[in-house]
Formats: structure tokens, sequence, C-alpha cells
């Protein structure tokens, strides 16, 4: 009996190494989908040629958008810099996070304020599964050591901290003021600098250069981690003005400056995609192009374009918070045109499925899950978008239906006006929101209301970490 219980004994440890041994290389063996966002600054939903631009040449993402998914309702968390790179990485909108303010719209070089190192970002989502995770390009998410990228779950960083206009040189030639030195092509003018990991290795930044050494940096990031999944998170610093491009891609464009500044982004794109290809990375790889906010209207042909859409950047009607968006992955995502609503709210929580990650129940988002629709199962689960200027609600879209309860344009003399009731559009028959109809459906402005005001109250938002300076 003895004997018989050893043999007995000894078989159930030699199945069970069996069973570990294989469940080891299964798990050695699961490929998990790279990711890498592209993130452009101020473009405009009509400035591509696959959103309808007729003067600017944009072949590789023509190219992405018919072969993947082109999103025509797709919304940031905000529509200016900082608030809206926080909604995209932390998947909650800014004012849960602390990332806007009613005075100082984005973080400046004297700042002291950045994203909590409490919120988590999509880089720390991904690190959980056992991704590399790369920031290159704008961060503007706060300049000082305890904000940078790497204390927030990237493995490594290159670019320029904040937006490319800032640090401005008080020197400045003669006869050179205000919006003289954004018509020149004289990337001294700005101290921007260049950040490498934690390190200031460039000061002032050769904008000239900026956005194809970005690509490069990218390009080499795919090739160095071919064997090991990836995130990547590309922010480039264009076509925020000043607009810079390098030699090859000067005087390019029909659509001048800004149109040279484009096309050379399109070129980016399209090097990234070869070399994921390069490498056969191309099937395993999600690739999602978008922009951080609407075109900044007012530098006028060095500012891009809404298209139908109204108004631009700083506001919250469509023109300024909806944006370009593709999605491609071949067999990844099916191909075709998505005109149900999205976000860059919902990348957090489409990453984590994607890398097979439990996001913790006690996390609220603001985002959900769009893999369904990628994969042509399901739709989206957007319904509802809320449209923060600030730490104010303007807005609210539920459906086709968008209320206004405040509006204010930015960058230029405007005061800020109160609806009531409020401006009430339906967006898909009228996506330039040019005809109010709140007269005629009085149901829809009260449902749009109250939805407001339970929003408002379901939290307390917390500090702004945009108003402190740096004493």
């Amino acid at each position: 009996m003895k004997k018989q219980a050893v043999c007995i004994l000894t078989l159930m440890v030699v199945i069970l190494a069996i069973t570990m041994n294989v469940s080891a290389a299964e798990d050695q063996t699961v490929e998990r989908t790279n990711v890498v966002i592209i993130f452009c600054d101020d473009m405009g939903y009509g400035d591509l040629g696959c959103f309808g631009n007729p003067t600017i040449a944009t072949p590789a993402l023509d190219r992405l958008a018919v072969q993947g998914q082109r999103w025509t309702s797709f919304y940031v968390a905000a529509s200016i810099c900082t608030p809206s790179r926080a909604g995209l990485l932390t998947g909650r909108l800014p004012i849960r996070t602390g990332m806007c303010s009613d005075r100082r719209g984005v973080l400046f070089p004297d700042s002291a304020g950045g994203l909590p190192s409490s919120e988590m970002t999509i880089a720390e989502v991904m690190k959980k599964a056992g991704y590399t995770t790369a920031a290159v390009g704008k961060w503007h998410l706060g300049h000082l050591p305890q904000f940078l990228p790497t204390r927030q779950g990237f493995d490594s960083y290159f670019g320029i901290p904040y937006s490319n206009d800032m640090d401005r040189r008080r020197d400045l030639p003669a006869g050179k003021s205000g919006r003289d030195i954004f018509w020149d092509y004289d990337w001294n003018y700005w101290n921007v600098p260049i950040i490498e990991n934690e390190k200031e290795i460039e000061r002032p930044a050769d904008q000239c250069t900026i956005t194809r050494r970005y690509t490069e940096r990218v390009c080499s990031l795919i090739e160095e981690n071919q064997d090991r999944p990836f995130f990547i998170y590309l922010a480039h610093s264009m076509p925020h003005v000043p607009l810079f491009t390098s030699e090859d891609f000067r005087g390019q464009s029909l659509r001048g400056r800004y149109g040279d500044v484009i096309e050379e982004i399109d070129w980016s794109v399209g090097q990234v995609v070869k070399t994921l290809e390069k490498f056969d990375l191309d099937e395993k790889t999600l690739v999602v192009f978008t922009s951080d906010n609407g075109p900044w209207l007012v530098f006028n042909e060095q500012g891009g374009s809404s298209g139908l859409l109204r108004e631009g950047k700083g506001c919250t009607f469509e023109g300024g918070m909806r944006v370009p968006a593709i999605f491609y992955g071949p067999g990844l995502v099916k191909p075709g045109t998505v005109r149900q609503m999205g976000s860059t709210l919902d990348l957090l929580p489409t990453c984590a499925k994607l890398a097979g990650v439990e996001l913790p129940n006690d996390l609220t988002l603001d985002g959900a899950d769009l893999t369904p629709v990628l994969r042509g199962e399901g739709d989206s689960p957007r319904e509802v978008m809320y449209f923060y200027r600030g730490q104010q609600l303007f807005a609210v879209r539920k459906g086709p239906f968008k209320a206004h309860f405040k509006t204010k344009i930015s960058y230029v003399p405007n005061p800020l006006v109160e609806h009531d009731p409020p401006l009430l559009y339906n967006l898909e028959i009228d996506p330039s929101e040019k005809y109010n109809i709140a007269a005629k459906h009085p149901q829809v402005v009260k449902e749009l209301t109250e939805l407001a005001a339970e929003f408002k109250a379901s939290f307390t938002p917390p500090p702004t970490q945009l108003d402190a300076r740096i004493q």
C-alpha cells in the first residue's frame, strides 16, 4: 500500500510539473498587442485629406484611414493642451484630476504643479502587463522632476516638456515683438529645452528638426523592442505655433507653412508604420492617430481648419473638441468608418483590455473599452460626452443632441454667455451647430439639463494643479 501510494504521489507530481511547464510555455507564447498613440498638437478636424482637406497631401494617413477605422465623431477631454493630455493618459476628465483651471488654462514654465502621482496612467497600466513604455514629444503635464513621464509609468522620455511657444527670449532682435516672431523660421526666438529622461540635453531646441527627431526616436524604440510588447506615446509638438519643418518639407505644400508641417507629420506616421512592417509587427500593433484639440484659429493661415465644425481651440463648440481620429491595425481593426461617439478618454480602458490588465474596482473612469468596435463586434459604449472649459461644465451631448449651458470663444475679446434655456443642436443633422432647436425639443433640453446637474453633483473636484507658481 505504501509503495502504491508513493507511485500515485510521484505520478501526481509529474503531472503537476508538466501542467506547470505547459502553462509557463503558454504564458511565454501569449502575444500582447503593442500600442502606438500618435497625438498631434492643435490639428483641426479638417486638416487631413481623409477628412476632406483639398490642399494638404496626407497619403500615409489616408491609407491608414482606408485600411483601418476613421472615426468621425471622436472627442478629446478638453479643448486646450494640458487638460486634454491629462484626460488621454488617465481616462478621467481633467475636473477629476485637478488638471484644469479657470485662471490658468494650461501649465507654464513657472508652474509648480503637474499630474498627481496618485493618478494611474496608460503607461502604468501597460507596465503591469510587462510592456516597455516610452513617451516621445510634448509632455505638458508638469516639467518639474516629480511630474515627468519617467515618474508616471514611462521607462523613457525624449521631448519638449511643454508647448513650443513657451520660454520666449526676452532679448529679441530689434523690430521683433509680439506675433512677428511667429512668422520667422528662427527657432532661437524660443528657449524651450529638450529633456531626455530627466536630464536637459538641449536648449533652445532646434525645432526645425523636432518632428524628424521624434520620428527617428520612435522608430528606434520599435526596433529595440521588437521582441517584447511595447506602448509608445508619440506626442508631436506640431502643428502648434510657431511652425517649423525640416528642409525637405519646406515650401512643399499647397497650403503653405501649415500644410508643410502637416505633410511632415504624415511622413512621420508613414515611417512609423514602415518600421512596424519591417519587423513584422504591423499585425500585432494598434496605431491610434488623433489631435489634442481643434485648430488655433486666431493665427489665421498659420492655424488649421475645423472643416465644417464651428469654432476651434479653446471653446466647447464642436471645432474645439471634435478631432480627426484613425485606428489602424491589420487583423486587429475591422476597416470602415465609425460614426458613433468615441473619445481619448476611452484609450486607457481600451489599452488595458488589449494588455489583459484588470483595472482597480475603485478607479472611477470617464472612458470605456472600444475593442468591440475596433473588431467589428459591437457598438461604441460611449453615449454621453461632457464638455468642460476649465472647471466649468459648458455643454453635454447625449446621442445626437448637444446642449450648451454656457459658451465662450477663446483667444479673442468675448464674454462668457450663459444660456437659459440652453442652446440645443442635433449634431447628426447639424454638425456645424448653426440651428438652435431648443424651442422644438423642450423634453430633450430638460433631460440634458438634469444629466448635467447629476454629473456635477456626483463628485467633488480636487484642488487645481494649474494655478500654483514656482516661488
